[in-house]
């Protein structure tokens, strides 16, 4: 499975950005897509991600600023944000993987198998 991400860059507080993700390869490995960032000298944390059952997920950080979505072949996942913060600075990556793992079905996880190389999100205050 091959990810790439687009659509970082740099904002000031208050701005918006749109980031994609396109998937390719093995569909039956990323019926999972999700968006990760993590910002210098912190954990990565997930963001966002659409459950199977069409309900999107979100971190308590980004609710209501944030929102996710798919195209109609389910190989691609947007991740629209306004209300940019400083906070929000990080690399975003896009990780896939299978729906159910070790019996449980989410994709809302830490674990993934094919991650992008991301793509850095800057926001200045």
């Amino acid at each position: 499975v091959q990810l790439v991400e687009s659509g970082g860059g740099s904002v000031q507080a208050g701005g918006s950005l749109r980031l994609s993700c396109t998937a390719s390869g093995y569909p039956y490995l990323r019926n999972c897509l999700i968006w990760f960032r993590q910002a210098p000298g912190k954990e990565r944390e997930a963001v966002a991600t659409i459950e199977r059952g069409g309900v999107a997920r979100y971190s308590d950080s980004v609710k209501g600023r944030f929102t996710v979505s798919e195209n109609s072949a389910k190989d691609s996942l947007f991740l629209n944000m306004t209300g940019l913060k400083p906070e929000d600075t990080g690399l975003y990556s896009c990780a896939a993987g299978i729906y159910c793992v070790s019996g449980v079905c989410s994709c809302w996880r830490q674990e993934y198998s094919s991650w992008g190389a991301g793509t850095q999100v800057t926001v200045s205050s």
